[in-house]
């Protein structure tokens, strides 16, 4: 099979071009794994994490990928949830021990033995890849391939966010930057809470305009202060600064979520401007977010389906990876990138 490899940790501004176009052996299921024929996967800012070394691969040579669509070729041995051809996704959580108490409670990405798609296990950059069968979902026929693949991360990651925040409806939500995740979350947090105001902060025209075609109440630059304070905030950015930003819109005893696995050093020092009585005073709060458990993707799935989301995608070749990675670390977004997997 056709995969694009990572082989070491590479910093984007020296090497444009991480990933190496290669063949590999068809990978064959375990008992209660399943065999995906690729179709499509999402290009997430975790693969520049991946890449840049912030939350490094386990092994290398290693496929990077994990917001996949694709169809069941074969099943393993004990593997009785999907038939052959079922369409199927795949997210980031690929494995956990489903024993701690953490699984128990429904946090498997909270699980000491967690194990990442396209980190810990090989992931969809490439023409087929296995996962244990119920770490697959069944993708609702509403949504194509395309539009289905930014749904498994940058979708299910803004669920998990948003019902992190313990939003409430009639009050103000903000969302700092506006990338995937963010545009999926305006859409969900307006049908779920219709009463509310959503308030987006994005670096470019480009990227608050698109904000307002989808209904945001305002959009601003990072740094702006909002015309009102927000109860609420989602931070969906790669940086320090935003978060400080934010901190200083939300209103008394409000809640910011932090929307990432993992934040770039560049601009550390901005956490050194994070002032205890501005900022954090007056019971206001910072949560992160461990990614998703396997309820949120499917119940974030069926949602996505009723209200219906539309994801908005730039498609990509497979041979393309490293191009959309670049443009991900140039910050030339809009909406969710998308690779096609001939």
């Amino acid at each position: 099979m056709k995969a694009m490899v990572l082989n070491q940790i590479y910093s984007l501004q020296e090497k444009q071009n991480p990933l190496e176009l290669v063949d590999l052996p068809d990978p064959t299921p375990k008992e209660k794994e399943i065999l995906v024929r690729v179709l499509t996967c999402g290009v997430c800012h975790t693969e520049l994490d991946e890449i840049e070394g912030r939350t490094p691969p386990s092994r290398f040579p290693l496929v990077l990928g994990h917001q996949i669509v694709g169809r069941v070729e074969k099943a393993g041995s004990r593997a009785m949830k999907f038939r052959s051809g079922d369409r199927v996704g795949i997210g980031w959580i690929g494995s956990a021990c489903g024993k701690c108490r953490f699984c128990l409670e429904g946090n498997e990405n909270l699980c000491p033995e967690f194990k990442a798609t396209g980190r810990d296990i090989n992931g969809g950059y490439a023409q087929y890849t296995t996962v244990q069968e119920e770490f697959a979902y069944a993708i609702p026929g509403i949504f194509s391939n395309l539009e289905a693949a930014p749904l498994l991360c940058a979708g299910a990651i803004g669920y998990r966010s948003l019902r992190l925040t313990g939003m409430e409806g009639g009050k103000n939500l903000g969302l700092i930057g506006f990338g995937a995740s963010a545009h999926l979350v305006i859409q969900l947090a307006k049908h779920k809470y219709p009463n509310s105001k959503i308030f987006v902060f994005a670096r470019t025209e480009r990227e608050r305009n698109f904000a307002k075609e989808l209904g945001a109440f305002w959009a601003g630059d990072i740094g702006d202060d909002s015309p009102e304070k927000l109860e609420y905030a989602i931070d969906t950015t790669p940086a320090w600064k935003p978060i400080v930003e934010g901190m200083k819109n939300l209103e008394k005893g409000g809640r910011l979520v932090i929307n990432a696995i993992r934040k770039e050093e560049i601009d550390k020092e901005s956490l050194l401007k994070l002032d205890y009585a501005q900022h954090l005073w007056q019971e206001k709060e910072i949560k992160s977010v461990a990614n998703v458990a396997r309820n949120d993707v499917g119940e974030f799935l069926q949602l996505a389906a009723k209200i219906p989301l539309r994801p908005e995608v730039q498609e990509f070749r497979l041979e393309e990876a490293n191009q959309a990675l670049l443009e991900l670390k140039q910050k030339k977004i809009r909406g969710a990138k998308v690779l096609r997997i001939d």
